[in-house]
């Protein structure tokens, strides 16, 4: 049964451009709100093993708080996810200077990245479909960059998203979708159960920017191949978790099957996210500190986890590491799945 996508007014930006909130419900009830702007996924309603639905994802009530700096909270990222070194590289025998945001580096795409413009919205059916051209130069990219975005919600609780991109001049190209997924509603989320099909992971030097190793997570507290409560192994005595303060790095994916698995015995949610990038990052929350709150929630520390699929951190200046250089006459695509359920 396909319900149709509902549009609501979610205020208005400074230039006085209309911003809507498109609601996405299915015949389970599962709720997703996504916004034109950021293409935010401002909440997420999914039920427990009783059949009550909570607002599984972090957010705000309203636009305002979206416009200023917050930690990505739902949004679309882009043009590149993660953090490029000294926010340089070089392409073709041409150097490249992006937007530092991120101390020394850039990260998410820069201040006016994808999650802090508005992009243009279609609805067919059962699918949202937001587009965003960015400019030539835009935070110092290379190439006129058209994306585009959908959203689906289907009858069997799969919130699918599909990025789509093509350029006229060979650029950078990391996209992905940074929800923060509390699957209890409230409370932190250390003790839920994580399984990460990834046989490495890529470590990181003291400001978060890969070394270029891959290494195996065998005997590490990063080995998730069997599902582990995310605080079991937060604080041991790694330099790789004391350099982001908990897991904020790039996982590198093995295997079939959904690559990754995430548990709330107390509700009994489960979140199975299924894609065919190459990595994902796994952020826990470690910047979370009270001082942002929404619908009816403060968000403290490690009150949110990040699953991020997406190509590797830093790849233009890691010859190692899987393309990410989109050139003119080729499309960048990707498909990610959500599914959500209930033990």
């Amino acid at each position: 049964m396909t319900i149709p996508i509902r549009q609501t007014p979610f205020g208005r930006l400074a230039d006085g451009s209309p911003v809507s909130l498109f609601t996405l419900t299915n015949a389970d009830g599962t709720v997703v709100r996504v916004t034109d702007f950021g293409g935010i996924i401002t909440e997420l309603h999914a039920r427990d093993r009783n059949g009550v639905l909570a607002d599984v994802v972090l957010g705000f009530d309203h636009l305002a708080p979206y416009q200023r700096e917050h930690p990505y909270f739902g949004a679309l990222i882009g043009r590149y996810a993660n953090r490029i070194a000294g926010g340089r590289f070089w392409l073709d025998g041409v150097g490249y200077q992006l937007d530092v945001n991120n101390g020394p580096n850039h990260l998410h795409g820069g201040r006016t990245g994808l999650h802090n413009v508005k992009w243009d919205a279609d609805i067919d059916g059962a699918v949202l479909t937001l587009r965003r051209r960015c400019a030539a130069g835009e935070q110092g990219y290379p190439g006129t960059l058209a994306v585009t975005a959908s959203y689906q919600l289907t009858d069997d609780n799969e919130l699918i998203m599909r990025l789509n991109a093509v350029t006229d001049q060979a650029t950078p190209v990391n996209l992905t979708q940074h929800s923060y997924f509390n699957l209890a509603g409230d409370g932190d989320i250390v003790g839920h159960q994580l399984t990460l099909h990834a046989d490495a992971f890529t470590p990181v030097n003291e400001v978060l920017i890969p070394t270029g190793q891959v290494r195996p997570v065998a005997g590490t507290a990063f080995d998730f191949r069997t599902p582990r409560a995310v605080g079991e192994r937060i604080g041991d005595a790694d330099p790789q978790l004391r350099y982001a303060g908990g897991y904020d790095h790039n996982f590198v994916l093995s295997g079939s099957g959904p690559a990754a698995r995430l548990y709330d015995g107390a509700s009994g949610r489960v979140l199975e996210l299924w894609t065919a990038e190459p990595g994902m990052q796994f952020y826990s929350g470690n910047f979370l500190d009270g001082s942002l709150s929404g619908k009816g929630r403060q968000y403290t520390f490690r009150s949110g986890l990040c699953l991020e699929p997406q190509h590797f951190p830093d790849s233009p200046n890691q010859p190692s590491f899987p393309n990410t250089i989109l050139r003119l006459g080729e499309r960048y695509a990707t498909e990610s799945r959500y599914r959500f359920f209930t033990e």
